[in-house]
């Protein structure tokens, strides 16, 4: 594939560029793009720890998932270490393709130990795994910028964005779904409330603010912990399923568990494909500790609980072993 070919699917898969920052309070000038940045970091850390047992339990699988999570948003750290299981075939299926892709997006972007592997890879044909093709293509097409796509809105909501952005990390939720979810919910507006009682920048109905805590549903940092609080709980029970997370979200938890899916309300379901369409994301890495598993996912319900993992592939590369 030549570089102006993976450049484009780049741009179609990636959110914003990598680095480092660290969240601010509102009233800040740091940009949402380096709020990112420190999102994309910390799933990276955390994959780490996940890939070599580092303070927790060794999990491959999920230090994969969490790699590739952080690599859509353009962090080259994580193209590369994903890059690298998939050409050791550590806890994937081994792939070149797969290895190659992501070795090359990670050395377009200056990362020096993708650019010394290349070197090693012979496969051709290479390709991007699925899991790096489920990050929003509405964020993400030609020359994007979030900060122009907010930038129709007063400078109050566009300081809540960031805000938004920046507690993402404290509660390992996606800010672009964060974003959206907020953007669906009220616009940015901290003063909301619907004809059903949902109120603030993540529309929280008394009984939720509750539930999590929230003293003050008007405060939108308190309304947005509680709403990240809530998002986290159910990606967590729905394990890592992003659209009943969502119709959760919007119907209650008890309504998606009753229909076994998706509830038939309009509301419900236009609210689903709403967020969806921005985010275009199945699934979301989860915290199995946050929340008791759905009993959907029990073996009964018929519902596969591994098809909410991103990470799927087939393909084999050839016999080649990378050194990192």
């Amino acid at each position: 594939m030549a570089a102006r070919q993976y450049r484009q699917v780049f741009a179609t898969v990636c959110v914003v560029g990598a680095g480092l920052a660290a969240p601010v309070a509102t009233g800040s000038a740091v940009s949402l793009e380096d709020l990112f940045d420190t999102y994309a970091q910390h799933l990276t850390s955390r994959a780490l720890a996940h890939e070599h047992g580092e303070g927790v339990a060794r999990d491959p699988l999920h230090a994969a998932e969490l790699y590739c999570e952080a690599a859509r948003l353009g962090h080259s750290e994580a193209m590369f270490a994903l890059g690298w299981m998939y050409a050791n075939g550590r806890g994937l299926p081994r792939s070149d393709r797969h290895a190659h892709a992501l070795f090359h997006l990670a050395a377009e972007r200056g990362n020096g130990d993708a650019e010394r592997t290349l070197q090693f890879i012979r496969g051709d044909r290479p390709e991007l795994p699925t899991c790096m093709f489920t990050q929003p293509s509405a964020f993400a097409d030609g020359p994007w910028s979030l900060e122009q796509r907010l930038a129709r809105f007063p400078p109050q909501r566009r300081e809540i964005a960031r805000l938004i952005v920046s507690l993402s990390v404290e509660y390992d939720v996606s800010p672009v779904l964060a974003l959206a979810v907020a953007l669906t919910e009220s616009a940015l507006n901290p003063t909301a409330v619907s004809p059903k009682d949902a109120m603030g920048v993540m529309q929280l109905i008394p009984k939720t603010a509750a539930r999590f805590q929230v003293a003050d549903v008007f405060d939108p940092e308190e309304n947005i912990r509680g709403g990240l609080a809530y998002l986290r709980w159910l990606l967590a029970h729905f394990e890592g399923n992003v659209e009943l997370a969502l119709a959760a979200y919007n119907a209650g938890e008890e309504a998606v568990a009753q229909y076994g899916g998706i509830p038939p309300f309009r509301e419900t379901q236009d609210y689903v494909q709403r967020i969806q369409q921005i985010i275009e994301q199945p699934t979301h890495p989860y915290d199995s500790r946050v929340a008791p598993p759905s009993a959907m996912f029990s073996p009964v319900s018929g519902v596969d609980s591994e098809a909410t993992r991103p990470l799927t592939s087939t393909s084999r590369g050839s016999d080649t072993t990378i050194p990192r």
